[in-house]
């Protein structure tokens, strides 16, 4: 799984949630530079998990930026997939 499909689904995401694409690039901030609130990062989290079939906690005490996200997918994914071939 390369990153853009994590980062293509993370942005599509945001996208249907109003940001504008312009805004999007790695390094942006949910909170910070984008301005979400809690609710709105719990729909990102149910949109990848409806999405990428992975389910990823986003809402904390830390804000991240779209590739820290993006890890995050990344990781379970890998982890989600281990997983499946181990039985």
């Amino acid at each position: 799984m390369d990153n853009s499909k994590a980062m293509d689904t993370l942005k599509a995401i945001l996208i249907d949630l109003g940001i504008p694409k312009e805004s999007l690039h790695q390094d942006a901030l949910l909170q910070e530079d984008l301005q979400l609130d809690s609710t709105e990062i719990v729909e990102i989290a149910l949109g990848l998990k409806r999405r990428l079939g992975v389910s990823v906690k986003l809402e904390g005490r830390q804000d991240m930026t779209l590739d820290q996200v993006c890890h995050k997918v990344e990781a379970a994914i890998s982890v989600h997939s281990n997983s499946n071939h181990a039985s």
